[in-house]
């Protein structure tokens, strides 16, 4: 399927089980050598988030890697969501779409979506589900590929071949910032990370290591995955105090009849 995006499978038009087997993909390919060396930087991103983050529950999305993700996180209530299965989640974890959270209402102190959005039918619906579920000044981690980047380049090359994870649907930093606006939340600060290209040789990727430290001080927007905690924001309702003794005047001409209440009571 070839997707307005440019060429990756249609994700909005698969079934569940396709997602499934796209997300299993996935977990293999963080088995081999780009995806070990992605998952290097985007644990390093995480630790130096999450420790600043607190609260009493917090719940990952998609169970990728297990819950080792979180290790880094000082809330001791961790919960793993996974729709597949198959997963392997811990004891924790609970087998739910991530369009349908069986969580209560503002419960949840801090969420984690890696790579779900880009993976997922309807990425709007999961963001609002985040929404109910994070109390007021919650925390949302959202860790995605960046389309406007060497990986984006690599997945208009590799995603009509349907070979995971070029198949996504990647949401550019800007995308992702104008829905969490929409749904009230405040961008606390965006991370980039991972700006070499994903190649299989590793010897070339070692000697690709200086453009990680060139993109970060020069075109950090080109990065090829990213990190993007936005905070749900407390909207505060400003009581109106009644005016017990109005003034002479006001009540004067409210109390005026017009011609037309004239007419009526006729």
């Amino acid at each position: 399927m070839v997707t307005r995006n440019g060429g990756c499978c249609m994700i909005a038009g698969l079934k569940r089980q396709q997602i499934n087997k796209i997300r299993q993909a996935l977990r293999l390919w963080y088995g081999r050598p780009v995806g070990k060396w992605l998952l290097q930087q985007e644990r390093e991103r995480l630790s130096e988030v999450l420790p600043t983050l607190f609260g009493y529950h917090i719940v990952q999305m998609g169970s990728l890697l297990g819950d080792e993700l979180l290790t880094s996180s000082r809330i001791p209530h961790r919960v793993l969501i996974d729709p597949d299965r198959g997963c392997g989640v811990s004891p924790l974890g609970l087998y739910a779409y991530p369009d349908a959270i069986p969580i209560a209402a503002d419960s949840v102190d801090v969420v984690v979506l890696h790579h779900t959005l880009e993976f997922e039918r309807d990425p709007h619906q999961i963001l609002r589900e985040v929404d109910r579920i994070l109390i007021p000044e919650g925390h949302v981690v959202i860790l995605g590929f960046n389309p406007w980047s060497l990986w984006g380049l690599w997945r208009l090359a590799r995603g009509r071949k349907g070979d995971t994870p070029w198949c996504g649907d990647f949401l550019s930093p800007s995308r992702v910032k104008d829905w969490m606006a929409l749904l009230g939340f405040d961008v606390v600060e965006v991370k980039h990370h991972f700006f070499r290209p994903p190649l299989k040789n590793r010897l070339l990727m070692r000697r690709l290591r200086f453009m990680e430290r060139l993109g970060q001080r020069f075109w950090p927007g080109l990065s090829g995955a990213y990190l993007l905690v936005a905070q749900k924001r407390v909207t505060t309702v400003t009581p109106i105090k009644p005016r017990w003794q109005p003034r002479r005047r006001l009540l004067g001409e409210l109390a005026r009849p017009t011609t037309r209440s004239t007419q009526c009571r006729k």
